[in-house]
């Protein structure tokens, strides 16, 4: 049975949570998860909650809602939970996020569909034939990035995308394609950041003889590897490990680490405030 899943902010202030229950309650709902979260420094509070209820129409579900909304001043979002968000993935020539991402949409064990894959080489489109998602190969220059961006947003339109995924892709984005789709496009960067940021990451790493090396999985905004952070996590590594070493177990950080984000993004578990997240269990 199809759920449905409240996400709420609003400043906070006494009876919130016992209004979303009553709501929930009023139209023969069951609640069947919820977690909030209150930030004391700004006052404000979010909600995640997931019901069930006999006529589970998004539309129908926000109208009902939009009285409660009002009084306490909410901004609420409505979704289901046997949504499948359309994908698109971004890549340029490492093809490990991107195959493992196929993978988990193929097995079905990410709950979403891979709808286009779209890079600046041509290296991928085999791997994107075998698990049937169409490839857009869009090569692009320093003289040409206006254009190829424009091209980029012409197929997401067409593939109606609901989310963006950057699987290692080696291109700054403009705010021509940030614009359009705020806070559903998904990057990965190759370091815990802010530590290693710029070229040749696991070969600074190594020179400074780092314990840790991480990945970070994070909203991509304007301002470069600096965008609300969706998933983290770090890995051991010493003095015996060559930059090859580094590389390889920065790559396994980075499959799992962006997959994690994916998938509390489409798992509707994510709320952005300002530059953090707050990320549902």
């Amino acid at each position: 049975m199809a759920s449905v899943v409240l996400l709420l902010t609003c400043a906070d202030q006494p009876g919130l949570v016992h209004a979303v229950a009553d709501f929930v309650l009023g139209i023969g709902g069951n609640i069947v998860h919820a977690e909030q979260h209150i930030d004391p420094e700004a006052g404000v509070f979010f909600q995640r909650v997931e019901f069930t209820c006999a006529h589970p129409d998004v539309a129908t579900i926000e109208a009902a809602f939009a009285p409660t909304a009002a009084r306490f001043g909410m901004h609420a979002q409505v979704n289901r939970s046997d949504e499948r968000p359309r994908i698109a993935v971004l890549a340029s020539t490492q093809p490990h996020c991107l195959a493992d991402l196929l993978a988990r949409t193929s097995s079905g064990e990410l709950a979403a569909d891979i709808v286009a894959v779209i890079s600046n080489h041509p290296d991928h489109a085999a791997l994107a034939a075998f698990h049937g998602v169409p490839y857009h190969h869009l090569p692009v220059t320093r003289d040409t990035r206006e254009q190829q961006e424009r091209q980029v947003l012409e197929v997401l339109a067409s593939a109606q995308v609901d989310l963006v995924v950057l699987a290692r892709y080696m291109q700054i984005l403009t705010p021509q394609v940030l614009d359009a789709y705020p806070t559903r496009i998904i990057n990965i960067h190759h370091s815990f950041l802010p530590a290693f940021v710029g070229a040749r990451p696991y070969h600074q790493a190594q020179q400074r003889g780092v314990k840790l090396i991480g990945a970070t999985a994070h909203y991509a905004t304007a301002d470069l590897d600096e965008g609300p952070i969706i998933a983290q996590d770090v890995t051991a590594v010493s003095h015996r490990d060559a930059v090859d070493d580094l590389v390889r177990k920065g790559r396994d950080l980075e499959v799992v680490v962006l997959a994690r984000a994916v998938r509390a993004h489409v798992e509707h578990r994510t709320l952005v405030f300002g530059n953090k997240t707050v990320v549902f269990g």
